[in-house]
């Protein structure tokens, strides 16, 4: 028995050996290359605070940016891969430009079966994503927006109107509450040729979707964990899906498309697109384009162009109710515009708008929507002028929001001055400090779009209103721990309305 016991023993103590081993048999990766980095902890390399819920993503990689300022490249481990931050602006073009080929890919699996609505543009492989970029492009030309851009000013009267009703009951806001609700009409007339009245409806299905797609909880960290052990969630991960939002937003799409078929609607927009690449899957180099595929395709269009347009308003909004004189400043050239135009808001109008475009800006340098860019090597590669090799499948980190609030690059980058961004300040700094829609071929590809839709639904808001601070407002924002790549706050952002 004695012996039995020894040998169970034995056999307890190689297999914890072998799975420390395992866990930590990479932790010597980058210091056996000369980089440094915090030391890492079996299982949780360094990203314990984040997986306990203490820290965002964002904030993380802000922490190892500031820890190590004289690196211009810093290894840390998530969990026991070996991830390389890296701070140079050089290397950074590097990867997002000059050898873009070998870092075309996202660090993001598609779960076509498990997780339906992964198969977007934002997540697809190279190989797969190539041919759609190039085909969904021509919807976000000049030319395509100008088109669009009665649809938006329809959407911004709604929304002037909406403020009316609403400031008259009570002049304190939820800015992200408030402007969701704008940019998912926009979205939906845009994208989807939808009325969705969001902004007459309470609790409108497309405003809750909205909401539960960017919702922050341990429910969702648990979901992103178990995403780690792929295997387990490529055969599992279906009872782990949003299964509403993935039949709502297939539903959505498929009716859509049906009624243009039926009634022989044409009005050459993103889904008339969707629409031709379904009825010619050789165009995208496949025999057959799934419903699921066509509608993944409108689920990241809705939920970017809904979370980033409305989180970029409502953070301008809360610095501008902080900033009286840039508010001031920014009315006045608003007026001064649409003066000439006889109050008429015109694509070339907004164009002319320079100081408005400086506190945009401003505002996605403070608060970047995604808050760090993440590529994978697709074959082994050495930075140019370096020993520093990275093998296949390793990844990359950017870390533009830390990045965006050094010091070095913008003096204090807490205080929220548009004037960073004057053309001759612009000049004297690498462009590569400041990636809020990312950079190179796999850039934002909406990012025009968001940029028209965040300004005229910012004219409405300063034309009628001044945003003032409240007893309501957090002064500083508290980043929220649970989130990954994305800016959220803890409590809402509220601000006080008054009628002008």
């Amino acid at each position: 028995m004695a012996t039995g016991m020894f040998e169970i023993l034995c056999a307890c103590v190689v297999i914890l050996y072998l799975l420390y081993y395992y866990l930590t048999a990479d932790f010597d990766y980058w210091t056996s290359r000369g980089i440094n980095g915090p030391k890492p902890i079996p299982f949780f390399g360094n990203i314990l605070e984040f997986l306990t819920g203490k820290i965002n993503m964002g904030d993380f990689f802000k922490k190892i940016y500031d820890r190590y300022p004289k690196d211009s490249l810093v290894g840390i481990f998530l969990r026991g891969n070996p991830v390389l931050v890296i701070k140079d602006p050089e290397y950074i073009k590097q990867v997002l430009i000059k050898d873009f080929p070998t870092f075309a890919d996202r660090n993001s699996t598609v779960y076509e079966k498990a997780e339906p609505m992964s198969m977007h543009l934002f997540r697809l492989d190279s190989a797969r994503w190539r041919p759609l970029r190039m085909r969904l492009s021509p919807v976000f030309t000049t030319g395509k927006l100008k088109d669009m851009f009665h649809l938006l000013l329809n959407c911004s009267d709604h929304f002037e109107k909406y403020l009316d009703e609403i400031v008259s009951k009570d002049s304190i806001v939820e800015c992200r509450d408030l402007t969701s609700k704008f940019t998912i009409d926009v979205i939906g007339s845009c994208a989807f040729g939808l009325e969705m009245n969001t902004l007459k409806e309470e609790n409108n299905q497309f405003q809750r979707i909205g909401r539960k797609i960017f919702r922050s909880s341990p429910k969702v960290m648990i979901r992103n964990a178990l995403k780690e052990i792929s295997w387990f969630y490529k055969n599992f991960g279906y009872f782990f899906d949003d299964h509403d939002v993935t039949k709502f937003i297939t539903d959505i799409t498929r009716e859509t498309i049906e009624y243009r078929k039926r009634n022989n609607v044409r009005r050459n927009d993103f889904i008339d697109i969707l629409i031709d690449l379904k009825d010619n899957p050789s165009k995208l180099g496949v025999n057959n384009v799934t419903d699921e595929f066509i509608a993944a395709q409108l689920f990241v269009f809705f939920a970017a162009g809904f979370e980033t347009s409305s989180s970029t308003m409502s953070y301008a909004m809360y610095e501008l109710a902080q900033n009286q004189s840039i508010q001031e400043k920014v009315r006045k050239e608003i007026k001064e515009v649409l003066d000439n135009t006889d109050g008429v808001i015109s694509f070339d109008s907004v164009k002319k708008m320079d100081y408005l475009g400086k506190i945009f800006q401003e505002t996605l340098r403070k608060y970047p929507p995604v808050t760090f860019l993440m590529r994978q090597s697709i074959k082994n590669y050495t930075f140019e002028g370096t020993k520093i090799t990275l093998r296949k499948g390793q990844d990359v980190v950017i870390p533009n929001y830390a990045l965006q609030h050094d010091p070095n690059i913008y003096p204090d980058p807490e205080v929220f001055d548009p004037e960073r961004f004057s053309a001759e300040n612009i000049k004297q700094r690498n462009p590569m400090y400041y990636l809020p829609f990312g950079d190179g071929p796999r850039n934002c590809i909406g990012a025009r779009f968001a940029t028209n839709q965040t300004k005229i639904g910012l004219i409405k808001v300063l034309m009628n209103y001044k945003i003032d601070v409240c007893e309501m407002t957090q002064i500083p924002l508290i980043h929220a721990p649970w989130t990954n790549f994305m800016f959220q706050t803890t409590h809402g952002i509220h601000v006080k309305l008054t009628k002008l």
